[in-house]
């Protein structure tokens, strides 16, 4: 039986289609065409990309062109028939990253609820009992507190939408009493690959990254020298970085193996990174040095022109450079004790800063397949 795929074109998923892939389990996903390209296309293309980085062949993904967002998530009659038949688990991987909604129907409410809703009901519909969940170890929203695997809704007040939308996703997927009890994974902010720093998105702890090394572009050209910036932190805030490589390991071990599920798992590193260190590697990976911390609560009314640049385009991540609290890993640590999660080092960091910098904060599958408008300008 097959386990159906959600989010397989996200760096996560690319991931996911890899390691389900290589512990030969069949796969079937829902995927969007995008520009000329098909649902079939886009997943071809990735996966011949992954076979050319494995050096093998892989169990090609049975491909269904749909949309989460969409009642049935989009899909015929007779791929629901297909899956009825075929397919017996869903690993739920698609999600919006959006932090601030602008409307009650848009981003991320329309991904993560509604999204769910329209997957828990295609589970219902077709018979699927056995349910994956991507969610976030950020539900746990502002608490100082340890924070253990089985929490969910304690009261703790929340730092941004993106946040309350995975807890009612949470809440939704445990209500669905059609489902046997749920796994669920909670990754913290998920980096690039440990050993390479491969990414395909650029988000979280990217966008300072992305934006220390344009201004530092900026002032180089100009000819100036580097100002300093005044930061409202204490230097000891921690952040929970996991790689990307480790996260989708771990979560395919724990599907191929039922005595695991229905549990939730922080996937969540050992020892956090500090701003201090994030600090050390983003000043070393630009160039662009004199960041001084002056305190949590600082408030700086005088900003120099630099600060008002940062600050203004950080803004949405406010609520990102909170000081995170201890992380419960008891289900993790049990469930896959021969796979310790890679310790984010300084040398880490500075490999997944510089591989973004070389690909310039921009990913675009490499071609192998052609696209209808190809083939056919090609027979032409």
């Amino acid at each position: 039986m097959h386990i159906l795929l959600t989010g397989s074109t996200g760096l996560l998923g690319r991931y996911l289609l890899k390691d389900l892939s290589l512990a030969n389990i069949p796969i079937v996903t829902v995927v969007r065409p995008k520009g000329r390209q098909s649902a079939q296309q886009r997943i071809d293309n990735i996966m011949a990309n992954l076979e050319e980085e494995c050096g093998q062949k892989f169990q090609p993904p049975h491909v269904l062109a749909g949309d989460i967002c969409e009642p049935n998530l989009g899909l015929k009659d007779n791929d629901l028939k297909w899956l009825t038949e075929n397919c017996d688990s869903v690993l739920h991987n698609a999600a919006s990253l959006t932090f601030h909604a602008t409307s009650d129907a848009g981003e991320p409410w329309r991904s993560n609820v509604e999204g769910v809703k329209n997957v828990l009901d295609l589970c219902e519909k077709t018979g699927i009992k056995d349910f994956h969940h991507v969610s976030t170890a950020y539900v746990c929203g502002l608490r100082s507190d340890k924070v253990l695997e089985n929490d969910l809704d304690v009261g703790q007040e929340l730092g941004n939408d993106y946040e309350k939308s995975k807890i009612q996703a949470e809440e939704l997927i445990r209500s669905a009493s059609f489902l046997s009890p749920p796994t669920v994974f909670r990754p913290s902010i998920i980096i690039g690959d440990s050993k390479t720093g491969f990414t395909t998105t650029f988000h979280g702890y990217y966008v300072p990254l992305r934006l220390i090394h344009t201004l530092s572009s900026v002032i180089a050209d100009e000819g100036e020298d580097t100002p300093g910036r005044r930061l409202s932190l204490d230097g000891t805030e921690t952040k929970h970085f996991v790689p990307v490589d480790w996260v989708s390991a771990a979560m395919v071990s724990i599907v191929q193996n039922p005595e695991h599920h229905g549990q939730t798992y922080h996937l969540t590193p050992p020892n956090p990174a500090t701003t201090t260190m994030t600090r050390d590697v983003l000043e070393k990976v630009t160039g662009c040095y004199g960041a001084i911390f002056c305190g949590a609560d600082t408030v700086i009314d005088d900003p120099t022109e630099i600060e008002r640049l940062f600050y203004d385009h950080i803004e949405v991540y406010n609520s990102y450079w909170r000081d995170d609290p201890v992380f419960d890993r008891t289900n993790i640590l049990k469930a896959v004790p021969h796979l310790p999660c890679p310790e984010v080092t300084e040398d880490m960091l500075q490999i997944i800063s510089k591989a973004a910098i070389e690909m310039e904060f921009r990913w675009k599958e490499p071609v192998k397949v052609k696209t209808n408008s190809e083939e056919i300008h090609a027979k032409i």
